[in-house]
């Protein structure tokens, strides 16, 4: 059983240059677009779809004579 604390050390010999976020930006968008490129390029054909059924539109009082309003009177 190991009861003194153990040290958890960042290798600091390493050296990784720091990636600006423009850059990571930048990879991402070009990762991104070169899959959407990918996918488009493998994409199905699919047939045309056929022509829709016609539709009849049924307006309700559609060939009714106008009514005549009754003109207001005015009491006088």
């Amino acid at each position: 059983m190991l009861i003194r604390q153990m040290e958890l050390g960042f290798d600091s010999n390493r050296e990784c240059p720091p990636v600006t976020r423009r850059q990571r930006r930048l990879s991402r968008a070009c990762w991104w677009f070169a899959r959407m490129r990918q996918v488009v390029d493998h994409a199905m054909e699919w047939p045309a779809a056929p022509a829709p059924r016609p539709e009849q539109t049924c307006f309700p009082n559609a060939f009714r004579e106008p009514a005549l309003s009754p003109v207001p009177q005015v009491r006088r």
